[in-house]
């Protein structure tokens, strides 16, 4: 009697419920709260591998509908078994309205240390599975790289333990305090500026940080909440390695933080640092993107060498579903502009330089635009903190 074949098993789909836990990753950039619990989410519904959402705007001419919407299908393909989003946008009543920026105000007055930083300001935190892959030249290298394109870049040395970007900057501190703010480190950057935070500043460059995951933790909290970074456009965070208490720290204390994910071409580090990216899902946190460092070697003779292995970027980039910013050659630019405290990004004869203004690019006008909040509830907003003043005093 010949066996019956074992039918291959239904591929998952997820719950109405898993839907709505992962739009609440999905936090509105002005009232710096979740578009579920501001009750903006009008209906889900799961049909398949598809999933429909709608969802209702302040007014219909929100200037920031772009960039809810790439939120809203971001966060829900994450979900496994999703493979299409459909996402219909609405625009509130009077009343819903109303009671919109009642909720606003409530969260506006338990506030008790908001992080100071405009609500225009997009996060992006650089993350790695592992060290060794050259996650802090990318993040001052992007950094010098958006500055240089006109934007205020505030940048944070978030790894404690490691920190390097005041060396591969070239500035030192103190931190000068005013107002019971810290106030970053400036570096003109041609028609921008770098406003620079590290634990660098506080400490001696040689002197080991021998600190645990709740001092970690605090220690990035009163960075973000204790640093007047002004008018930034951008909020670049060099995280240490790995996934633990700073990483889920920040997801908590910023859930509007979007990742960039470094790896290195080999297997090896491609697979260690789908972790990270596993984390972020899990935080409910978007993935903006993937770069690929230390992709292969040209000597003077223009040979081409693959020396950590080939394809980990675009692999990655595959794996978790989110584009594939650059590929970074290995080129001893970098780390001798990073002894020098002279970012390899503006050394016109680098060939890491254009790479870096590529992806600076890609960034700033796809990946994480910065929306002007002319409109939709920016007045509103203005309204609920005054509102919410008085009530904190």
């Amino acid at each position: 009697m010949t066996p019956h074949a074992t039918p291959p098993p239904e591929p998952s789909v997820p719950s109405r419920d898993a839907v709505l836990a992962a739009l609440r990753g999905v936090v509105d950039p002005e009232l710096h709260d979740s578009v579920v619990d501001l009750g903006m989410i009008r209906d889900v519904s799961v049909d398949g591998a598809t999933v429909r959402v709608a969802i209702a705007l302040t007014v219909a001419s929100c200037p920031l509908r772009g960039q809810i919407r790439e939120d809203v299908e971001h966060h829900v393909l994450a979900l496994a078994g999703v493979d299409h989003v459909e996402i219909e946008m609405r625009a509130m009543d009077a009343g819903e309205r109303a009671a919109l920026m009642d909720r606003a105000r409530r969260h506006a007055q338990e506030r008790a240390a908001p992080v100071d930083l405009p609500a225009s300001a997009r996060v992006l935190a650089v993350v790695s599975g592992k060290g060794g892959v050259g996650k802090s030249s990318v993040s001052v290298n992007l950094a010098v790289a958006l500055a240089s394109r006109g934007h205020v870049v505030g940048l944070l040395d978030a790894d404690i333990w490691g920190f390097s970007v005041p060396r591969m900057l070239g500035v030192s501190g103190p931190l000068a305090v005013r107002d019971a703010k810290m106030q970053p480190v400036d570096r003109p950057v041609g028609a921008g500026l770098l406003r620079v935070v590290s634990m660098g500043f506080l400490s001696g460059e040689d002197d080991a940080i021998m600190w645990r995951g709740l001092v970690l933790n605090r220690a990035v909290q009163h960075f973000l909440e204790d640093v007047a970074w002004g008018d930034v456009d951008y909020l670049v965070v060099d995280m240490p390695p790995g996934t633990g208490d700073v990483q889920m720290g920040l997801a908590r204390m910023l859930p509007r933080t979007e990742l960039l994910v470094v790896t290195t071409p080999g297997i090896a580090a491609q697979k260690v640092a789908g972790r990270a990216a596993d984390m972020a899902r899990k935080g409910h946190l978007r993935v903006a993107g993937v770069v690929e460092n230390m992709s292969d070697f040209v000597c003077e003779h223009g040979t081409r060498y693959e020396l950590f292995g080939s394809g980990g970027g675009e692999r990655l980039a595959a794996e978790i579903g989110a584009p594939l910013l650059g590929t970074v050659p290995l080129h001893p630019s970098v780390a001798a502009g990073g002894d020098a405290g002279a970012p390899a990004a503006l050394d016109p004869s680098s060939p890491v330089a254009p790479v870096f203004r590529a992806i600076a690019e890609r960034v700033a006008l796809e990946i994480a635009p910065v929306v002007e909040m002319a409109g939709c509830s920016a007045r509103l907003l203005a309204r609920v903190e005054a509102a919410a003043g008085p009530a904190r005093r």
